[in-house]
């Protein structure tokens, strides 16, 4: 990997940890060739995968054919917003002609004939797939492993998880096996893995980016979004994919350059809160000193900051309920298959009976209580412009370790209980960035996550591209 290639005096291992957003203007500027890079990515797969399970199906041949069309379109000089740039997806993500298992053993060997929404965009802006990132089974869980593939490991230390349930992705882009990655957040997906990988994961607001074919085309909980290295790639990458479409009920109709939003990240005279917990659940005293540290990287940009705390009372309440709500109507009709009782998660099986157990009444409070945490945090946002809180209570935890049951001597009842931070948030609706703010004793790292207003993403960039730039991080290489 020590090769420099002649056009750009670089190596290749350093071309593989520049900036999606710098590789673009190589790209486009003809100092690198989509082949080239591909090939370069490919290579330093093949030789740090194996460390860290990141992909779980590698296209090599499909990617080569999509980078040479991207080549092609650039001497044309048609260059989409993504070309040439490599991208991994989820493997809970449909992707034509590559296989989907969802991290299960029931769909081991299935191959999709139509890529999913996101992946057309991607595909039209000149992205190339390079493969599948691994998943809890049904990307169920805040930590990445399952019966197919095994254990995800964090690129910083194999001994740790990676979080999840987008944790192939957020592994693969801090080690360098692609610059731009998809994922997909319910309960803090994207932010969860982000934080323990010391990458940017961006939960936009319901709808940014829209979804199809979806069971479930009114969800307003569950999204897809972008995980990167930098915030400018994320706002890259959030501009490719987001937009509206006819097919998604619930897509939002406005389109934005959010790259502008991060060219001239200015936060001054912002108001901004800070929350240790969300008076949710106890946070480590290493994880809260290393976040806390952001409130004066933002007063020294000129915001104010108050420590404030938004009444998210009944969150977790709704927050089960709604998951159980959810499960039932993506696999209740699975359930009865002895199959699906043998192979499938004993986790996810809980939530569809948990789900089944609740009454009319139940369903109902739930829809109340949540209307009601919103009126209360809409008004909390009247009063400031963001929400600052650590993305995750803990650093990262053993790798086999499922999920943490205690943390900070409080024990956790269920395996999202430890997820709170970000599932309140989701809750609401509300977009939310988790960005590297720190590293522990262990060098692991930390994120700190970021709240903007409802539907306001390219706030929510800016205000993460300024703490980037004042507070940077993205020079540092995990030891693979």
């Amino acid at each position: 990997m020590k090769n420099r290639t002649p056009s750009t005096n670089l190596s290749a291992e350093d071309l593989c940890f520049t900036p999606a957003v710098e590789l673009r203007e190589m790209l486009r500027g003809k100092l690198i060739s989509p082949v080239e890079l591909v090939q370069i990515f490919l290579e330093r797969i093949e030789r740090v995968n194996p460390k860290i399970n990141a992909y779980c199906t590698l296209v090599p041949e499909m990617a080569l054919e999509l980078a040479r069309k991207a080549q092609s379109a650039i001497m044309r000089g048609e260059a989409g917003m993504l070309c040439g740039l490599p991208v991994s997806i989820k493997d809970v993500t449909l992707t034509a002609g590559i296989r989907t298992t969802f991290g299960s053993k029931l769909y081991e060997h299935f191959v999709p004939d139509t890529d999913e929404l996101i992946v057309e965009r991607l595909k039209e802006a000149g992205a190339v797939v390079l493969g599948k990132t691994n998943t809890p089974e049904f990307a169920a869980g805040g930590s990445t492993f399952n019966k197919v593939f095994g254990i995800t490991r964090n690129p910083w230390n194999t001994d740790f998880t990676v979080g999840g349930s987008s944790g192939g992705a957020a592994a693969a882009v801090a080690a360098g096996l692609g610059p731009l990655a998809t994922g997909s957040d319910l309960g803090g997906s994207l932010r969860l893995p982000a934080s323990f990988c010391g990458v940017v994961g961006l939960r936009p607001s319901p709808g940014r980016v829209p979804r199809h074919p979806y069971k479930l085309n009114w969800d307003d909980l569950s999204v897809q979004g972008p995980i990167a290295r930098t915030v400018a790639d994320t706002a890259l990458m959030l501009e490719a994919i987001s937009g509206p479409d006819s097919r998604s009920p619930v897509s939002w109709p406005e389109k934005t350059s959010f790259l502008e939003a991060v060219q001239n990240p200015e936060v001054k005279n912002l108001r901004i809160a800070w929350s240790d917990n969300l008076n949710l659940m106890p946070v480590e005293q290493e994880v809260l000193e290393i976040t806390r540290s952001a409130i004066e990287v933002f007063r020294n940009l000129g915001t104010e900051v108050s420590e404030d705390t938004p009444d998210f009372s009944g969150a977790k309440e709704v927050a089960l309920t709604l998951r159980g709500l959810r499960f039932v109507a993506l696999y209740q009709d699975q359930m009865a298959d002895p199959e699906f009782k043998r192979w499938v998660n004993p986790l996810v099986q809980g939530n569809i009976e948990q789900g089944l157990k609740l009454s009319v009444r139940d369903i109902a409070r739930a829809q109340r209580q949540r209307s009601e945490i919103w009126d209360r945090v809409r008004t909390f946002f009247d009063k400031y412009d963001l929400l600052l809180t650590p993305t995750t209570p803990i650093p990262p935890f053993p790798a086999e370790t499922q999920y943490p049951t205690e943390i900070a001597g409080q024990p956790m009842a269920s395996y999202i209980d430890w997820a709170m931070l970000t599932y309140a948030i989701t809750v609401v609706g509300l977009p939310a960035i988790s960005v590297p703010c720190g590293w522990t004793k262990q060098g692991l790292p930390v994120g700190l996550q970021i709240v903007a207003r409802r539907h306001d993403e390219a706030a929510l960039l800016r205000a993460a591209a300024a703490y980037e730039s004042a507070a940077p991080w993205a020079g540092r290489r995990p030891p693979l």
